[in-house]
């Protein structure tokens, strides 16, 4: 993954982008990034965790039945676009991976926290998991954002239905409660999902969840991996706003308990992470050559 140009990477199955990220060992980021606002001069928040090196695109708040991407086509723009040609042009604006949140939401989830009520389309479902497929997405992630009521078992059972009507990537976990009683990972629920198919296996990153520490990390990644599965860490508990000494050293923690992906989320600037971070996670992971080279490849190779 880590060497691949654009026309390359973008030409991959599911299959093959796995066995990319796979063969690059523990030296992929992610970027999740919030759509829907406003991003840098008229750019979609996408092309700029592309420029300070972000592999994977992953659109947050994305209403795949409805979709809105502000500085696609015009920066004012928040009327949908049903030509389903969104995501092939902004595949070609950022020549990487791109992905999208759709949410496993169980309405009978014993909440821990006020549900917040999410649309259709933000929500993970047979028509949302055919319509990523119709839209060309390369991968998809099964998880929740706060308060949303999404749970480990409802998961499972929507990555059941992406394996028969998607063809991309599937990852899935939770990065954090989503407002549900249950624990946010354990090696019962990480088994359900490699059982459904799972590609990756989400889990927060060692440092982002209270009481959550390297040696669980271990026993999933180990699990994951046994089963040819990979893994991806997650900072999506505000604190990829926390500065780059900090994303450094949970990098370095999380690289050394064996995921395959880092991300690093949205909630800095609520709408992505502050684009020295994405750099700061690039070249910890990585080193200083892989990161420019990252940065400086032309989406045109």
């Amino acid at each position: 993954m880590i060497s691949t140009t654009s026309s390359e990477v973008l030409a991959m199955t599911g299959a093959e982008l796995k066995q990319s990220i796979k063969a690059s060992e523990g030296r992929v980021v992610l970027s999740e990034n919030v759509v829907v606002e406003p991003g840098i001069e008229g750019l979609t928040t996408s092309e700029v965790a592309a420029a300070f090196g972000a592999d994977l695109i992953l659109l947050n708040d994305l209403d795949v039945l409805n979709p809105v991407i502000m500085g696609l086509y015009d920066e004012n723009e928040t009327e949908p676009r049903h030509d389903g040609e969104s995501i092939h042009r902004l595949q070609h604006l950022v020549g990487r991976p791109i992905g999208v949140n759709l949410e496993p939401v169980d309405p009978n989830a014993d909440m821990d926290s006020e549900r917040r009520v999410i649309s259709a389309g933000h929500q993970a479902s047979e028509t949302t998991l055919k319509e990523v497929e119709r839209l060309g997405f390369n991968f998809v992630c099964l998880t929740g954002n706060p308060g949303t009521g999404v749970t480990n078992a409802a998961i499972a059972a929507n990555i059941a239905i992406a394996k028969r009507v998607f063809h991309g990537l599937i990852i899935a976990g939770k990065m954090h409660a989503a407002g549900v009683n249950e624990p946010v990972v354990s090696e019962e629920a990480t088994q359900a999902f490699l059982d459904a198919g799972a590609d990756v296996i989400l889990v927060p990153a060692v440092g982002t969840v209270p009481g959550l520490d390297d040696d669980e990390i271990k026993a999933i990644v180990k699990l994951a991996h046994s089963q040819g599965a990979l893994v991806m860490s997650t900072i999506g508990t505000s604190q990829e706003g926390s500065g780059a000494r900090y994303i450094e050293s949970i990098a370095i923690r999380n690289k050394i308990d064996g995921v395959d992906i880092q991300h690093v989320g949205d909630a800095a600037w609520h709408i992505q992470s502050p684009f020295e971070n994405i750099y700061a996670l690039s070249r910890a992971i990585r080193g200083e050559s892989h990161a420019i080279a990252r940065m400086a490849s032309s989406i045109n190779r």
